[in-house]
């Protein structure tokens, strides 16, 4: 069973790398909506277990990787393709919409 990876400042330039789209969270334990789009990220991850990366970064605990990509509100997600940002989104939406985005780049 496949559940999102823990991405953080130290291995994320690897995992973003991938030739793979990859799907990143950035939440924070206290962050309300991130609570509510966790198990949908976690849901994703095992629809697209060998399609695409899905990963999470706690922005609490990694500053590097979240002022890189200029994370401002939570929960972000950011959408990379050959690692680019190739779409993104702010807040807590609906699974469909995060599936219609990873599968536009799959």
């Amino acid at each position: 069973m496949s559940k999102p990876i823990e991405i953080n400042d130290g291995n994320y330039q690897d995992i973003l790398g991938t030739e793979k789209p990859v799907l990143v969270d950035f939440w924070a334990e206290w962050c309300g909506p991130c609570k509510l789009i966790g198990p949908v990220v976690e849901d994703l991850a095992k629809d697209y277990e060998g399609k695409a990366v899905i990963g999470k970064v706690d922005v609490d605990n990694n500053p590097a990787v979240s002022a890189q990509f200029g994370i401002r509100s939570i929960p972000t997600l950011l959408f990379f393709k050959n690692g680019e940002i190739v779409d993104k989104q702010i807040g807590a939406v609906p699974k469909s919409v995060l599936s219609k985005k990873l599968e536009a780049q799959l």
